[in-house]
């Protein structure tokens, strides 16, 4: 089954609102201002806050795919700790396996949300799976934001229908928060760049066929030395190192990337020289959303495992479901799942719109998602008791999978300072 879903930029539902000037209240009435009554569009009642029946639509195929392809594998990849290239072929035969994509490119072009709610579906099922929407999303993003038509043209359609896998190389040993720090360099001759320098913590390296990859191009420069390169695995002086044994997200392969008199051509260079900070930067704040919703969709596989367990699970002669202790803590779990849910589904918007809010949009989302999804897999462990600290029935494994979320694209605490820069600087 293939996903291929009406849900563009251009179908969002139209912004419901008025003109303040406009709002009557001298007698304390509700305004009725044409814009806040019942909207339509496209034949559509929409209602504000609530999303048009296709994204529930996209959501239940999603789904269907999620629980029928990619759930029964999850344990066995978490379990071997390799790339499920069996998922991957899943994820490519439904269309999953890069939301987003513009149609001009062969891709689905669906609108933010929707790409949001196909990773969110899929870290429901596995969070390992899940890394290869984010992972594409990683190196797709730079390519839709700053490059050429010839480079979008070049790579976007391979990755499209399935025949390449993008990673997104910025990281170093010294340089993670501070990605300024950065040693990797990358000099100029004649018509080429040769690259030098090691990337760490690059998920997909060894699989991925292409990679965005940050290298210092003017070290005088500072942070606007920075310049940012499409490579390929196949180019000459490439390398990496072991897969890293992590505590989750086994099945996504986090390798180093080694770039010894690595040569490429001069057309590789994506956006501007120096640029590539901003480049980096600005991508981060849209692939946020991809990962809030992988933290969801992690909290919510817990959740529903956990009201599974609770109500067949019994003790005292009632299901343990029965008691108050229980159900408040339930209902704490579902209030923050949700709650995290609507924060990255209104900073999925604002990247669909490229909204001059989405820095504090991206970043709150992934910081509330991440701390809800390790907050409610430590609660799903807790309510299944010993059952819930062994592989039978997988939370452990949500549990494990839900830190990461808190700490890569930019750690959680980075996050809040992004958010308090972006208050302080509208006041």
């Amino acid at each position: 089954m293939c996903i291929r879903p009406a849900i563009s930029a251009d179908a969002m539902p139209p912004h419901i609102g008025c003109d303040p000037r406009d709002l009557r209240n001298g007698r304390g009435c509700i305004p009725a201002h044409p814009a806040l009554r019942a909207a339509t569009h496209e034949g559509m009642r929409v209602t504000p806050y609530l999303l048009p029946p296709l994204y529930d639509e996209f959501r239940a195929a999603a789904r269907a795919v999620a629980d029928g392809e990619i759930a029964p594998r999850a344990a066995a990849t978490d379990a071997r700790a390799e790339f499920p290239h069996d998922v991957y072929a899943a994820l490519v035969a439904s269309g999953l396996h890069a939301p987003g994509i513009p149609e001009e490119y062969g891709g689905d072009g669906v609108d933010a949300i929707a790409a949001a709610i196909a990773v969110e579906e899929v870290a429901r099922a596995c969070a390992s799976s899940s890394t290869i929407l984010t992972s594409n999303k990683l190196g797709v993003t730079p390519l839709l934001l700053v490059g050429t038509e010839q480079q979008r043209e070049r790579y976007l359609p391979e990755v499209a229908v399935g025949d390449a896998l993008m990673a997104y190389a910025i990281s170093e040993r010294e340089a993670g928060s501070d990605v300024a720090a950065m040693r990797c360099r990358a000099v100029a001759d004649g018509d080429e760049w040769v690259l030098d320098g090691v990337k760490t913590w690059i998920t997909s390296a060894g699989i991925a066929r292409y990679l965005i990859v940050f290298a210092v191009t003017d070290p005088e420069s500072g942070s606007r030395g920075i310049s940012a390169f499409v490579v390929h695995a196949d180019d000459p002086g490439i390398g990496y190192g072991e897969p890293e044994h992590k505590m989750g997200l086994r099945g996504s392969v986090t390798r180093e990337l080694y770039l010894e008199d690595c040569r490429i051509p001069g057309d590789r260079l994506l956006g501007a020289r120096g640029a590539g900070l901003k480049v980096a930067l600005g991508s981060l704040d849209h692939t946020r959303v991809s990962v809030a919703a992988q933290a969801v969709g992690i909290a919510q596989g817990a959740l529903d495992v956990a009201l599974g367990y609770v109500q067949e699970r019994r003790q005292f002669g009632q299901a343990i479901s029965s008691f108050q202790g229980v159900q408040f803590m339930l209902a704490d779990m579902a209030m923050k799942v949700e709650a995290a849910r609507q924060m990255v589904y209104a900073a999925a918007a604002h990247s669909t719109a490229r909204s001059s809010q989405l820095t504090f949009f991206g970043a709150a989302a992934k910081c509330l998602a991440s701390d809800t999804a390790m907050s409610v897999t430590t609660d799903a462990v807790q309510l299944l008791g010993g059952y819930g600290y062994t592989t039978d029935f997988g939370v452990e494994r949500m549990m494990r999978d839900a830190k990461i979320t808190q700490i890569y694209e930019g750690t959680n605490q980075i996050q809040r300072i992004v958010m308090a820069r972006q208050l302080l600087r509208a006041r």
